[in-house]
């Protein structure tokens, strides 16, 4: 559809009934921004007000759409494109709506995500726990962009932008663990010596020794198999 032309059709036909922008706009219960972002070019009337606007300035749909009056043998001519070009109009609009709704997603749970890692100790499972949720919510506005994917592309899509993102999630993790010397968030377990902390994650294990004293050190080791009753020796 032709904005621009649409929008001289409206100001031409309301002009006509000698009705100003704002007495056009009350009519319609809107301000007269609205009318004039119509008559600029800028944007068209929701389909919602079509058929109020056609009875307030005595037109036909077929000619709102098409931004002129039509003769009768074109008439028919016209509906058919307009009736296309209506429903390509009505999925850009969903289209849009979507995508400005995912990005909304995203960004929550992105800003869910840093918040937790932010707020909480890196002790507390509620930074990991919370960490995780942002990363879903995050996850439910991707799936709104990959909705015109088939399912198994979709779904590929999908599971790689979450994995991704709890990766990105576990290498803040390390990057804390190695420049703060903070503990792991993302622990599997946790074995608690004497003196000792033992923490394993899923690619790397942390031990942290002769905790809450001023010589505390935290040592970053590979996977490996730990005797819950040797933990002591780790720190050795």
């Amino acid at each position: 559809m032709n904005q621009e032309k649409i929008g001289k059709f409206i100001a031409e036909c309301r002009k006509n009934k000698k009705l100003t922008q704002e007495q056009l706009a009350q009519k319609l219960g809107l301000t007269y921004k609205a009318v004039s972002k119509w008559e600029c070019g800028k944007s068209l009337p929701d389909l919602s007000l079509f058929k109020p606007l056609c009875e307030e300035l005595d037109i036909t749909f077929n000619e709102l759409l098409s931004g002129e009056k039509l003769p009768k043998n074109a008439y028919q001519e016209k509906f058919e494109e307009n009736v296309i070009n209506t429903i390509n109009y009505t999925n850009k609009k969903i289209e849009s709506r979507n995508n400005f709704i995912g990005i909304i997603f995203i960004a929550f749970g992105i800003l869910i995500s840093i918040t937790a890692i932010s707020i909480f100790p890196s002790e507390s499972s509620w930074g990991s726990i919370y960490s995780v949720f942002g990363a879903i919510i995050s996850l439910i506005g991707i799936s709104r962009f990959t909705k015109k994917f088939s399912y198994s592309k979709r779904l590929i899509c999908n599971f790689s932008y979450f994995l991704l993102f709890i990766l990105l999630l576990m290498t803040i993790d390390y990057i804390g663990v190695i420049n703060i010397h903070q503990a792991p968030r993302f622990s599997l377990v946790k074995v608690t010596g004497e003196k000792v902390i033992y923490y394993d994650t899923p690619f790397y294990d942390v031990v942290r020794c002769n905790r809450n004293e001023k010589n505390e050190t935290f040592k970053v080791i590979k996977n490996q198999n730990y005797d819950r009753d040797k933990i002591d020796s780790f720190c050795k």
